[in-house]
């Protein structure tokens, strides 16, 4: 497997960068939903930053889930990622196709909206989940995580996602990156950040999808932590559906084994799951012994 994320400090160990070529990701993504090119934009924007803050998570099986509402046609986009490096996701609507008058730019912002909230759920094998939630700024994505990671973690951040959808409707290129200040940083530090000169990200890559060369050229005394290969990844089974329908009342139970099956499908990865009548009936006699 090609590595296509890396993780590095810069800045006299003052920053800490992560940088991923999210093209195989958002494509894989696209072929699931069908999305058309502002869907695909939007979601495959929030599933690239959801996937670097997976990486940010210290332990095993820790993930991180990103729910974003801001009233625009597009509905709520979901996506969770995990520290291993595997992101999945959702939009409500996958079939939007939405440009800014007079150009050719997808119309993210217009088709996402500011009327609501970007929240963040970490799971991290504690007794409660940390939740936190912020306005939404733009629509856009990348400004919206920025002010999420200013206001709710309160670390000084850089985000820069995009993703350059064709003609055809495949994704031409796709990428993210996240620089965060860290502790003991100075104002050179910050004056560095403020004059690099970031190109849209998706453009740089559409160019060159060299990770460790873009990395250099914006900070020459980067030093490379670790390089990791990020895919899209359900983790959805017959088993865990199952495990769903076990925490329904009986009376919903009986009402759905009226019928000779049901038919579920898993909202991340489209793929459908049928329960028949004896699929239920025992589920049932489970849930009366458990009762």
């Amino acid at each position: 497997m090609n590595k296509n994320a890396l993780i590095a400090t810069a800045l006299n160990e003052h920053a800490r960068i992560y940088l991923f070529d999210s093209k195989e990701m958002v494509e894989t993504a696209r072929k699931i939903h069908g999305l058309w090119p502002t869907s695909c934009a939007a979601l495959g924007r929030t599933l690239a930053v959801t996937a670097l803050m997976g990486l940010m998570q210290k332990d095993d099986n820790e993930t991180v889930t990103v729910t974003i509402n801001g009233g625009g046609p597009i509905g709520t986009i979901l996506c969770v990622g995990n520290s291993a490096g595997e992101v999945k996701g959702f939009c409500g609507d996958p079939q939007i196709y939405m440009t800014y008058e007079g150009t050719h730019k997808l119309a993210v912002g217009k088709a996402v909206g500011t009327d609501g909230y970007l929240k963040v759920t970490k799971n991290l094998k504690l007794k409660q989940n940390y939740t936190s939630q912020v306005d939404l700024q733009s629509g856009e994505i990348g400004d919206d995580f920025a002010y999420y990671f200013m206001i709710s973690e309160q670390v000084p951040t850089i985000v820069s996602v995009g993703v350059l959808v064709d003609t055809d409707d495949t994704v031409r290129s796709s990428g993210a990156m996240i620089i965060e200040l860290l502790p003991g940083h100075t104002e050179s530090d910050i004056s560095y950040l403020e004059g690099l000169d970031l190109k849209p990200i998706s453009s740089v890559f559409a160019k060159d999808s060299d990770l460790q060369r873009y990395l250099y050229e914006l900070f020459p005394d980067a030093q490379i932590l670790e390089e990791r290969y990020v895919r899209y990844h359900c983790d959805c089974s017959r088993e865990r559906f199952m495990a769903s329908l076990l925490t329904l009342p009986k009376s919903d139970l009986e009402e759905i084994a009226e019928d000779d099956h049901i038919d579920i499908k898993c909202e991340f990865c489209d793929k459908n799951y049928r329960f028949d009548k004896n699929d239920i009936n025992k589920i049932m006699s489970y849930v009366s012994y458990k009762r």
